[in-house]
C-alpha cells in the first residue's frame, strides 16, 4: 500500500479549504484517508498553515510520501528540516 501524505479540498465553491491527511494513493482525493494531519487556508493573507509536527514527522518515518504542494507546506513550517535531522540523528546512532 502506497501511503501519501496530501491535501484534502474542503470549503464552498470558490472558497478553498484544504486539510493535510494522510491517505492510500489509490482511493480518491476527496475520499477516505487514514488520518488528518492539520489545516491550510490559503484565501487568507498570510496563508494559515497548522500542521501537527510529531505526526508528521511520524508519518515520514514510516515511509509515507508528501505530494509537491505538501512537501512545500512541510519545508515552509520547519517539519521537514526537523524530520531531517531526525534521520540523521538515527543513521549516526
Amino acid at each position: 500500500m502506497a501511503v501519501k501524505i496530501r491535501l484534502k479540498r474542503m470549503g464552498a465553491k470558490k472558497r478553498p479549504f484544504y486539510r493535510v491527511v494522510v491517505s492510500d494513493s489509490r482511493s480518491p482525493r476527496d475520499g477516505r484517508f487514514i488520518e488528518n494531519l492539520g489545516h491550510y487556508d490559503s484565501t487568507t493573507e498570510p496563508a494559515v498553515i497548522k500542521i501537527d509536527e510529531e505526526k508528521a514527522i511520524e508519518w515520514l518515518q514510516k515511509g509515507a510520501q508528501p505530494t509537491d504542494t505538501v512537501k512545500n507546506l512541510l519545508s515552509k513550517t520547519g517539519i521537514l528540516k526537523k524530520w531531517d535531522e531526525v534521520k540523521r540523528s538515527k543513521k549516526e546512532a
